[in-house]
């Protein structure tokens, strides 16, 4: 099962599930320290972007693959 609907896709999903994952792990801390430091707004705002990005990451890769697949 190799080629364009092969592994590669997969593997890709995967990295960014994994890499998210560890960003939502050492999320908690950063928060603190950035309301601690600076402002709980901005802590707020840190995890707010750090969700939407998890979203917006997929959203974009499907995107691309989609246009991919058009041509």
């Amino acid at each position: 099962m190799s080629g364009e609907g092969g592994r590669s896709p997969a593997v890709a999903a995967a990295l960014i599930f994994v890499g998210f994952m560890t960003l939502f792990f050492v999320m908690p801390p950063i928060m603190i320290w950035l309301a601690e430091t600076f402002s709980p707004y901005l802590a707020a705002a840190f995890g707010v972007l750090a969700v939407a990005s998890f979203f917006l990451i997929f959203w974009l890769r499907a995107r691309h693959q989609r246009r991919k697949t058009d041509v």
